[in-house]
């Protein structure tokens, strides 16, 4: 149905509005969620689209404004670059964190991308280094608003992953908070604040079997058919241990549901939207994941994980209207990276998939690299697929001084022998020596000076690192495509088929805002997304074509198509 001429207008003028006055200055809106799914490939939303109701997933899809083609531009997608590009737009070679671990060749051992051995954690009884934003090296979208709002705005996020909890929060966030992966109660660390709040405490209990977590356990998961697809009684893991709430709970839809009840109480106790300037929360959901690696995107468990998260979101979206009012809210949505199929469903297609051993590669890596230099050594000493971190050390203590990029090359001609098929090197990256193709540009986007010594290896489509299940951090497109869609009176509903990028989420909102994107920032401003900021004429004159340069405008309630 076409509407009055008139109607049309008071809709464009009231959106008009809506863009003008929104301002972080004096809450309008009054908060922003940002919510990222962990291992959530492009494709989902469109696989089980028919299959969600209507208030969670279908909010974007149907009334917000949805970007159909998004992918990263870059190679390493893991979980902390993905967050750290989202929140800080900018790619590896702005943000710093090349990986979830990497080698620390002073400590000479694996660290994480969080870890910070100057600060504590909070909440749990153990020595462990605590965790920060200290490796990152751009500030983030929260901290943006933090500067321009002199500090009253205010920060949180939340994770079942310090690094997916500690990276969006930024160096200026009130709070990141993530679980303890033994009893699943909530913890964060002394960079944020000395001691937890009363109200994480009262959620958490005064042991693990009063705390919210508890409740969780001895539960069956079950499809919409009575289908029962897993469980979160108790059980051994490998090593003979009782198995964690986060390897039980976590690999189930009930640790989404256990993340949105410690949101809500966020919300409710740290008065989130009620304050002078726009608030942030930041929602990183980890189920789809920690179950993804195990059973892989094509399967029932899969499916049923995506219809149960359309579910907990819904009631979520419902909290938000009764709490704040879904006007005062803008929300955006997007994932850290894809997922692989399932190297031994992918072969019954007839596609070369193939599950790689990463321990294996390493020993004859070190194999070859010990017969060319006639010396037997540890040259690689770990392989997070497809990384090989070196040690400087041995190529200069078993034959003699090398340039650090002869080294390498040894390495990458190695990594070739073995399947890959190709391999860009740390100092190659660093000197920006870099073919001028997509695949290039992507791990030029890659690069990091953390982490000593490294080579990243190309390796051939759907094959992954790992013995079982399947993985990401790869370039291709089942790790790159992942969703990007926004929902608020700010944004032009419709399905966008132009290209966009993860980078692209902060440097919109920063701009909706009116404040500066993250420093390093290299995205754009969606503005096919964004109503018209000036009303049409009173008549239906024929709209002047576009130039090429510029993204077509979105039609009202269409996007462009």
């Amino acid at each position: 149905m076409r509407l009055p001429r008139s109607w049309r207008t008071l809709l464009v003028l009231l959106a008009s509005s809506v863009c003008a006055f929104a301002s972080a200055y004096n809450a309008h809106p009054k908060l922003v969620v940002i919510i990222v799914i962990d291992q959530f490939r492009g494709d989902y939303l469109e696989r089980y689209r028919d299959q969600f109701g209507d208030g969670g997933f279908r909010l974007f899809l149907d009334h917000g404004a949805y970007f159909s083609d998004c992918n990263y531009d870059y190679a390493n997608t893991r979980t902390a670059p993905g967050h750290a590009t989202l929140f800080s737009g900018s790619y590896t070679s702005g943000h710093g964190i090349v990986a979830n671990e990497w080698w620390d060749p002073q400590k000479k051992k694996r660290v994480t991308s969080v870890e910070d051995d100057a600060v504590k954690l909070l909440g749990v009884d153990q020595n462990s280094p605590g965790a920060s934003p200290h490796n990152l090296m751009s500030d983030t979208l929260g901290d943006e608003l933090k500067l321009a709002s002199g500090g009253k705005a205010r920060v949180f996020a939340i994770s079942f992953k310090d690094r997916a909890a500690v990276l969006p929060a930024g160096f200026a966030g009130d709070a990141a908070y993530w679980i303890d992966p033994k009893s699943g109660a909530w913890i964060t660390s002394t960079y944020y604040r000395s001691d937890l709040p009363e109200w994480v405490r009262n959620f958490n209990g005064e042991q693990p079997a009063e705390g919210r977590a508890q409740k969780y356990w001895n539960r069956e998961w079950k499809d919409a058919n009575g289908t029962v697809l897993g469980s979160t009684a108790p059980r051994t893991a490998k090593d003979g241990n009782p198995a964690s709430f986060y390897e039980v709970v976590g690999s189930t839809p009930f640790a989404n549901d256990y993340e949105f009840e410690f949101a809500k109480e966020l919300l409710v106790y740290e008065k989130l939207g009620a304050g002078p300037a726009t608030d942030l929360l930041a929602i990183s959901l980890s189920a789809n994941d920690i179950l993804g690696h195990q059973v892989g995107p094509d399967t029932p468990q899969m499916r049923s994980m995506a219809l149960e998260l359309d579910r907990s979101l819904a009631q979520f979206f419902s909290f938000l209207g009764h709490q704040i009012g879904m006007a005062n809210v803008w929300m955006a949505l997007s994932a850290d990276h894809g997922i692989a199929p399932l190297p031994d469903f992918a072969k019954t297609l007839r596609l070369p998939a193939a599950n790689l051993d990463a321990k294996a590669l390493r020993e004859q890596l070190n194999s070859l690299l010990s017969a060319k230099n006639q010396k037997k050594a540890d040259y690689v000493l770990d392989l997070d697929f497809p990384v090989a971190w070196l040690d400087k050390d041995t190529f200069v203590g078993t034959v003699g001084a090398k340039d650090e990029s002869v080294a390498e090359d040894e390495v990458g001609e190695a990594m070739k022998q073995l399947g890959f098929t190709g391999y860009f090197t740390k100092s190659q990256l660093a000197r920006g020596d870099i073919p001028p193709t997509e695949l290039g540009r992507r791990y030029a986007h890659s690069y990091s000076p953390e982490g000593g010594f490294y080579v990243i290896g190309i390796p051939q489509p759907f094959q992954v690192g790992i013995s079982k299940g399947t993985d990401h951090a790869t370039p291709f497109s089942y790790d790159t495509h992942v969703p990007l869609a926004f929902y608020g009176l700010a944004f032009q509903p419709g399905i966008y088929r132009t290209h966009a990028e993860p980078v692209d989420l902060a440097v919109t909102l920063a701009s909706l805002l009116g404040i500066d994107a993250p420093a390093k920032a290299t995205g754009r401003v969606l503005v096919e997304a964004l109503p018209p900021h000036r009303l049409p004429a009173p008549s239906d004159a024929p709209v002047t074509a576009p130039s090429s340069r510029q993204p077509l405008p979105a039609q009202p309630g269409g996007g462009t198509q």
